[in-house]
């Protein structure tokens, strides 16, 4: 028996005040049908075209409208159901309601929500075919797609207002097909992954500490769609100030020597080793106990030592896992890539240049990733895409090299 690639996926069904609101529950339906769990969001516009109590007897669930709900809001209503969301799906989605989520607008609970969360978005269109074609609309489409929300539609025909042309919401079972296709593929169940995440600080003293610009939001992206893919996570992370993935077992570690004891600890078992993190490659040679001191003397100087390399010491192991390393590179991303892929025998490598406001503590980027037969560009977008993207390649190097 297959498997839905949306089995046991928390989705929103967000509704807005469309003609085309009705087709919403049929979509909720077929949602579950295919093993997914679905709370429903209403705008007040929907409501008036489609009943809560419809969508609540589908459900299972009470429908979700105001912002402002005191029985709700008590616990954050719409941050709790940010959290819980795997994927967030407005369908129908008319021009106002695509208009305000493009401007970050948050004045509603639907809006609110795809504000607040993190999971992604997907958005199927449904107006009249002037309103879809009016520059206006195209402009806020595209500001989406650049964000990485997933656009399914529409289709074209006759419409409700009697003109012929794009605009109309595709049927619902196009929307689940389309959602399966994006989710990325349950294909890692029963497989359990070890990533590491962040950077690492290298104390000088009990203030100061060596460190890097390293934010932790990549190796979060790519915990997050392991768990998507099924997998058993643990996440080793340095310092930072992220919130843990669902379902993913996190592991809070500071320094470099920290870090290469928690991974040679959690190896047993591990099918896949990602090493995202940004490790420093020296340590101070001697800590100081006590605060350094300012002198007369306008230098001073600080003796380092290299760190244990991590990735290098997996890659020895005899019964060593499928290994996934980062290069993270001012200049000559491409060759340097391709030599540290060699050099420490890795599986696979994802590049990405750094510095002048790329790579770091920014929620977009770009890769190059490369393996021993073949590379692939992912072209810039959200970390969060990205990692399902870099997943997706993951999953495919793993299940060519564990057939050969």
């Amino acid at each position: 028996m297959t498997i839905s690639a949306l089995a046991s996926k928390q989705i929103i069904v967000g509704i807005t005040g469309s003609i085309a609101a009705y087709k919403a529950a049929d979509l909720v339906r077929r949602l579950q049908d295919k093993g997914a769990e679905v709370r429903v969001v209403m705008t007040k516009g929907a409501c008036e075209f489609i009943t809560p109590l419809t969508l609540q007897a589908l459900s299972g669930h009470p429908v979700a409208i105001d912002l402002l709900d005191e029985n709700q809001e008590a616990s954050m209503g719409h941050i709790t159901l940010a959290r819980w969301a795997d994927w967030i799906v407005i369908a129908p989605a008319s021009a106002n309601a695509i208009a305000r989520i493009a401007q970050g607008k948050a004045d509603d609970l639907l809006s609110a929500l795809c504000l607040a969360s993190e999971s992604p978005l997907a958005v199927a269109p449904a107006m009249n075919n002037k309103m879809w074609e009016n520059q206006a609309t195209q402009d806020n489409i595209n500001t989406l797609q650049l964000r990485g929300v997933h656009i399914l539609g529409p289709a074209s025909g006759l419409q409700a207002c009697g003109e012929l042309g794009a605009g109309r919401l595709i049927e619902p079972v196009e929307i689940v097909s389309e959602l399966s296709q994006l989710v990325v593929p349950a294909k890692l169940t029963g497989k359990r992954l070890l990533i590491t995440a962040g950077p690492t600080y290298e104390p000088i003293d009990p203030v100061r500490f060596i460190g890097n610009r390293s934010s932790g939001k990549m190796g979060f992206a790519v915990a997050k769609a392991a768990s998507e893919a099924g997998a058993n996570v643990t996440l080793i992370s340095g310092p930072v100030h992220l919130q843990t993935p669902t379902s993913v077992q996190r592991i809070n570690i500071e320094t470099a020597e920290q870090m290469y004891e928690t991974v040679m600890d959690q190896l047993d078992d591990c099918d896949i080793f990602i090493s995202c993190a940004a490790v420093a490659d020296f340590t101070p040679l001697q800590f100081e106990g006590a605060k350094i001191k300012k002198t007369e003397s306008e230098t001073l100087q600080l003796d380092l030592t290299a760190t244990q390399d991590i990735i290098a010491s997996v890659a020895k192991k005899q019964d060593r896992p499928f290994i996934v390393g980062f290069a993270a590179e001012t200049n000559n991303v491409n060759e340097y890539a391709q030599e540290k892929l060699e050099r420490k025998n890795l599986d696979m490598i994802a590049a990405n240049k750094v510095g002048n406001g790329q790579g770091f503590a920014v929620d977009e980027n770009a890769l190059y990733v490369f393996w021993k037969t073949g590379s692939q560009e992912l072209k810039q977008a959200p970390k969060k895409q990205l990692a399902r993207d870099l997943m997706t390649l993951i999953i495919e190097q793993y299940n060519a090299k564990d057939s050969t």
